[in-house]
């Protein structure tokens, strides 16, 4: 717990806030995404998963500490398995749910304007990407072309929750809920 240091409250504060906000947009729009990919036989993590990753992007931007994707992740897959929604993926949710924000925090590292828009459609896609390579070959077991067509969708999901990200991120700034550093 000694790495939990280099964190202030408001960074912890940031990081429970995202990601509560991403554990509470999936029961709202996974039935309205199943409307949609059901018929069309993708899953529907690969259409929804940039909504819920803008959160965890917002938080990478925002905390702009390393560690900070992972924790969002952390927090959301204990809160997951303490509530008791294992879903399909059960104890393996850790994984599910702490690599993309691993996957985040590496791009995040990897790039030198982490508040510009390029970063926050990067960062998300990426740690979108990342969910659904985990997810199609743990869990739903697909082959070699869904999973690619799934991570084309992803592709474009990421981009939308990226757009989004930065448009909350702009909107915080605006208003001097986050700082202006």
């Amino acid at each position: 717990m000694k790495w939990l240091i280099k964190y202030s409250s408001q960074d912890l504060l940031y990081i429970a806030i995202f990601s509560a906000l991403g554990l509470a947009i999936k029961p709202i729009i996974t039935p309205l995404v199943r409307l949609i990919s059901s018929p069309l036989m993708i899953p529907g993590g690969s259409l929804a998963g940039g909504l819920y990753m803008m959160w965890l992007t917002l938080a990478v931007v925002i905390v702009k500490k390393p560690g900070a994707g992972f924790l969002v992740g952390l927090v959301q897959a204990i809160v997951m398995i303490s509530l008791g929604f294992f879903g399909s993926h059960g104890a393996i949710s850790l994984i599910s749910y702490t690599m993309p924000g691993l996957v985040a925090d590496i791009t995040a590292f990897l790039l030198i304007r982490k508040d510009a828009i390029y970063a926050h459609i990067l960062i998300c896609t990426f740690a979108n990407i990342t969910g659904i390579i985990i997810v199609s070959i743990l869990f739903l077991r697909l082959a070699f072309i869904p999973i690619i067509i799934s991570i084309f969708i992803g592709s474009f999901s990421g981009i939308i929750g990226g757009f989004l990200s930065y448009s909350l991120f702009i909107k915080l700034k605006k208003y001097r809920i986050i700082g202006n550093d």
